[in-house]
């Protein structure tokens, strides 16, 4: 089946039967919903005899430009405050931007041609569940203001807008050749006098030294899915901590996933998206180097990796984002519509944090003075 007639099937097959309305992906099934009049169309999965698989890195890179036969038509419109650039959900001209909360309006409504992800993860957290995770998270925040808590506890999943972002996933085998040093403990006795009682004593004690021996050698790393967000408009540190995801649920890309959702496109590029990956696998190639050096101390000079079988998947992944200003300030708040882990920026309130620091030294003081000896 061509594109043309895979995306004409889709189109096809989001419209309801019955009423004519825009079916949308029901979170934590596979199948879409009418809102209207409650019709469910089962989504029929293709099979894939290779299941969920890395593509080869190289020939991802080599053949990018010849990658305009897997695009697919979608609205994008981009903020013009954060920059971020998302599909518009279908039949909305007007809407807010998910990262920043500034107006978004589409003066034209022409399609985009837009690289087709090799997967996606669905929705299985929805609004509702989002929600009360959201509430449950900011129940436990200390020092939050209160009107601030009240807001976000009153409206949180009213304010969440379901988003897929876009991330790279890379494999890779790691052969790593390094040069450095092994220390090794050993003591000696040494003698000192000291004064016990008005009297000088000699003693001994144990002295700990190092010794150096210049090593080297090769440690192998296997490296799987590797994720890399491919939107800074998230930022990256965020991301990170929303991981781990259920990736033995990924699906083949299907448009279908998507409706009733926005999708965000990439903005980090593969190879930068290598970069990137190549940083959080470093340490984990540095712990390896030192513990193949062995000693009670290590010290790395030199190493050079080599990346073998490299692979990449290009994912989209699941989440009810939050934005507000708050102040004047940004806070993101971003639910894992996968897990349902939670995490986000938040205010403080300084006027709590001073009382709490003025109550302490109340209760020092106090203290001090109830249980100061007498001279």
């Amino acid at each position: 089946m061509s594109f043309e007639e895979k995306t004409k099937e889709t189109v096809s097959s989001l419209k309801c039967q019955n009423c004519g309305a825009i079916l949308h992906y029901a979170p934590g099934t596979n199948s879409l919903k009418c809102e209207y009049c409650g019709t469910v169309n089962t989504i029929e999965a293709e099979a894939s005899p290779q299941g969920i698989r890395a593509f080869d890195y190289d020939a991802f890179i080599a053949d990018l430009q010849r990658h305009t036969e897997h695009t697919e038509q979608a609205v994008v419109v981009k903020c013009t405050s954060c920059g971020a650039s998302t599909t518009m959900l279908p039949n909305v001209t007007a809407d807010a931007c998910p990262f920043c909360a500034s107006p978004l309006v589409v003066q034209q409504g022409a399609a985009t041609a837009i690289l087709q992800p090799h997967y996606v993860l669905p929705f299985a957290v929805d609004d509702k569940q989002a929600g009360k995770f959201f509430q449950q998270w900011m129940s436990k925040l200390w020092f939050a203001p209160s009107d601030l808590v009240k807001k976000v506890k009153d409206r949180s999943y009213h304010q969440l807008k379901g988003i897929y972002i876009p991330h790279w996933s890379y494999d890779t085998d790691t052969v790593t050749s390094y040069s450095g040093q092994r220390g090794e403990y050993y003591y000696t006795t040494e003698t000192y006098t000291e004064e016990v009682n008005g009297r000088t004593e000699t003693r001994t004690r144990q002295v700990r030294h190092t010794a150096w021996y210049d090593t080297s050698g090769v440690v192998d790393n296997t490296f799987r899915d590797v994720l890399v967000s491919a939107s800074p408009s998230l930022p990256r540190k965020m991301a990170e901590i929303l991981e781990p995801w259920h990736l033995d649920q990924l699906k083949a890309y299907d448009g279908r996933y998507l409706s009733g959702f926005r999708a965000e496109l990439y903005q980090t590029d593969a190879e930068q998206g290598l970069a990137i990956a190549k940083k959080r696998m470093d340490p984990i190639i540095r712990d390896e180097i030192c513990s193949d050096i062995g000693g009670d101390e290590q010290s790395i000079d030199s190493y050079k990796v080599a990346y073998n079988q490299l692979g990449l998947k290009y994912i989209l992944l699941p989440v009810w984002l939050s934005a507000y200003r708050y102040n004047n300030k940004l806070y993101h708040f971003v639910v894992n519509a996968n897990t349902g882990e939670v995490t986000g920026d938040r205010p403080y309130s300084w006027t709590k944090i001073v009382g709490l620091i003025v109550l302490i030294i109340a209760i020092v003081w106090v203290l001090y003075v109830c249980f100061a000896q007498p001279e």
